[in-house]
């Protein structure tokens, strides 16, 4: 309790300070007022201030305005979220919101956070890390979304919206210049081509010279090239009639990410090994695992919808994904294989969702079914040159998945609305796993048909079922036409599954997999404008307990790497999160966000090695990927040219305070710091022609946002960070027909 009340203050004093504001849209010029943002959070079209839910909306406009790249740029104006490129990769998404999430990317390990496109729930991290290419918005749904959105947003939701068509056929090509010889293109056509059909095709290209350099191979290292396109038909028949066919494939072809060594290097004998020493550019590598990397991600979805009367939409949504990832990750970062992990992963997935919506003048309601088919497979090698061992591991796991939701809103009084909703899940999951010693260097999987088999550690199939239904329930107040204050209680469920690196020797246990994990969150807000509109203020005070939590525990055991997920115990976070944006003046506006979160384990027990007893660790555990302050602010000062256009210009700092990696602390935590960036922007007068030009990261800041650990000389002392992009400036140049 003490907790709450002082994140109620923080509330409060954020609230009469700077009444903050996040990633609002850039008003019209001349106007004074911020404009109201429609979302989707709750599955159809409603102002953000009447959503009881904690919603970051950012529109096309301010993602242009602000050179944002790609989907991790709403970490730098969301409170309490990460999102970052993970550790050894370069398309593979880790996503955190209020402490929870999932930094374990491995095939068949549920996310924390659930991704969409269209509504499109994306199963896997590989290739996630979309780049911001024909959009409409992107919203970040915080605290537990299981009502609306399924078993596996716990944490929170991230929609990515993509453009409709509409209006008369226009052309659109935008080219973009800077740091590190970056060449991107993009290029779109869409509208309609006649009063019942419109088409859309976009086609992008996104080419980058690396921040540093393979010291060993000579190959550019955090490079970028990628290629995307997107094509969509819509078509509507008759005016109560819609479909929506799109299709998108997204390739990346940039070399891997191999990580810098943070301390030197020995190996068995405590000797320092060759090319061990610590590199003074934190974006340069001597890996000497190679250069080949290569990930592809594609999909298809059909919309349909179908007006049955003024007050009854049916909807459904299919769609089928898949996605293949060849990669390799250098944990050592050295020319030899000291520990070196060659690695392929291969997914797809079927879903099928129809949805019956309501919309009367006391009762708003969606209901509806969901199922999913989806199989993630993968292998990969960890070798370890030392001991001339390699261990192979493979498998796959299928997933059948079937759900049924409802959400109803009732207009008790004009201002007091009640909402209640609910969904269950039924998973059915079946883990297979292999794993298997062989001496040699790189085992049959990955192209050594020479290596010797040995020891047999895992080769078993696991079936289990996981059912849960998960509540939600809100009130909402309306104080006036201008502002709403809700409180809003819901439950998130994460599934269970099986450990893919599951060694049946060293932790025979681990056969029978892991539990589910749950959220129960507690939330209250006021939302609203003040000011005659001039000021937009958001805000939500929280209050969540986490059960059986799922945790990646990987332990060094002689010539072995003992990995298990295990629900380690309990935790609670409580916190606060402010945006807001005000007008300041008619040409001038500040946005503001502010996150504040208190994470803390109530129980953690795991094995400790030194006594071989399972014992409770919370005193000396921490929440990785969780800072305990997020925030950012931004000026933007927009001049109408009149004839000549308009210009505007967009100052921007963002904060993280230090934050762990991992639940246990070690070298690789990050501490605070700051990021600054800066835009100006020139539109023409008919909105024809935009030049742009970027600046990110400005103070040069040097920053991780991953690593691993494998101390030791077994591992050639294997402690590993990957950075943020350095200072990089940016033109853009845009032209419509």
């Amino acid at each position: 309790m003490n907790t709450i009340f002082k994140a109620a203050l923080l509330a409060s004093a954020a609230m009469a300070a700077v009444p903050g504001v996040a990633a609002a849209q850039a008003p019209t010029q001349g106007a004074a007022v911020v404009e109201e943002l429609v979302v989707t959070a709750r599955r159809r079209e409603e102002t953000l201030k009447d959503v009881p839910v904690a919603v970051t909306a950012v529109t096309a406009e301010r993602l242009e305005a602000t050179g944002a790249a790609d989907i991790t740029s709403l970490q730098q104006s969301t409170p309490n979220l990460t999102v970052q490129v993970a550790r050894g990769s370069n398309s593979t998404l880790i996503s955190f919101i209020r402490g929870v999430g999932q930094q374990d990317p491995l095939w068949g390990f549920e996310p924390g956070v659930g991704l969409y496109v269209d509504d499109v729930y994306i199963a896997r991290p590989q290739g996630a890390v979309l780049d911001v290419f024909d959009i409409e918005r992107m919203e970040v749904l915080r605290g537990p979304q299981g009502t609306l959105y399924g078993r596996n947003t716990i944490g929170g939701a991230i929609k990515y919206v993509t453009a409709k068509i509409s209006g008369e056929p226009q052309m659109r090509f935008k080219g973009q210049f800077g740091s590190y010889n970056q060449r991107d293109f993009v290029g779109s056509a869409k509208g309609m081509v006649s009063d019942s059909l419109g088409v859309g095709l976009t086609w992008a290209s996104f080419d980058r010279d690396g921040y540093g350099t393979n010291l060993t191979t000579g190959a550019e290292h955090y490079d970028k090239d990628v290629g995307a396109a997107r094509a969509t038909v819509e078509f509507s028949p008759t005016a109560d009639l819609f479909f929506r066919l799109s299709g998108d494939i997204v390739t990346d072809r940039s070399n891997p990410r191999h990580g810098h060594r943070e301390v030197a290097a020995f190996g068995l004998t405590n000797q320092p090994l060759p090319g061990g020493a610590v590199l003074s550019n934190v974006y340069d590598t001597r890996a000497g695992a190679g250069d080949k990397n290569r990930v592809e991600s594609r999909g298809v979805s059909l919309l349909g919808e179908w007006s049955l009367s003024d007050v009854l939409t049916l909807k459904s949504i299919s769609a089928y994904r898949a996605g293949e990832t060849e990669g390799v990750i250098d944990f050592d970062t050295l020319p030899e294989p000291y520990l070196d992990i060659p690695a392929r992963y291969s997914d797809h997935q079927f879903t099928q969702e129809l949805q019956l919506l309501y919309t009367g003048e006391r009762v708003q309601a969606v209901g509806g079914l969901f199922y999913l088919s989806a199989t993630a497979a993968g292998a990969f090698d960890t070798v370890l040159s030392q001991a001339a061992l390699s261990i192979a591991t493979a498998g796959h796991v299928d997933t059948e998945s079937w759900s049924a939701f409802a959400d109803a809103s009732f207009n008790l009084t004009e201002a007091l609305t009640l909402s209640v909703g609910g969904r269950y899940t039924r998973d059915e999951k079946t883990g297979q796993v292999y794993r298997q010693n062989f001496t040699g260097i790189r085992s049959p999987l990955f192209g050594n048909p020479t290596a010797i088999p040995g020891l047999l550690r895992s080769n078993f199939t696991s079936t289990d079922t996981y059912e849960k239904f998960t509540p939600r329930v809100s009130v909402s107040y309306a104080l006036d036409s201008e502002r709403t204050a809700y409180a809003a209680y819901s439950q998130g469920f994460k599934s269970g599954g099986f450990d893919m690196r599951a060694d049946a020797i060293l932790t025979p246990n681990s056969r029978d997999g892991y539990a589910p994990e749950t959220v129960d969150s507690y939330e209250a807000g006021l939302k609203g404008y003040f000011f005659d509109r001039r000021l937009s203020l958001n805000t939500a005070v929280f209050y969540a307990q986490y059960q059986d939590q799922q945790v990646t525990l990987q332990t060094p055991v002689g010539a072995s790497i003992a990995s298990q997920v295990l629900n380690v115990g309990e935790s609670h976070m409580s916190g606060v999160e402010v945006e807001g944006v005000a007008f300041l003046t008619p040409e001038l506006s500040a946005n503001v966000s502010l996150g504040y979160i208190k994470a803390e384990f109530d129980e953690y027990r795991a094995l400790n090695p030194l006594t071989g007893q399972i014992e409770d660790f919370a005193d000396s555990r921490v929440f990785q990927n969780t800072p305990e302050w997020t925030g950012a602010f931004s000026f933007t000062y927009q001049r109408d040219l009149g004839d000549r256009g308009r210009i505007s210009f967009i100052p921007s700092a963002s904060y993280r305070s230090s934050f762990s990696m991992f639940e246990i602390p070690s070298l690789l935590d990050q501490g605070a710091y700051w990021l600054y960036d800066a835009s100006l922007v020139w539109t023409s007068a008919n909105d024809r022609y935009r030049i742009g030009l970027h600046g990110k990261n400005l103070g040069d800041e040097t920053y991780r946002i991953g690593g691993y650990n494998f101390p030791g000389g077994l591992f050639a002392n294997s402690i590993t960070a990957y950075y943020g992009p350095p200072r990089t400036v940016m033109m853009s140049l845009e032209a419509r027909f």
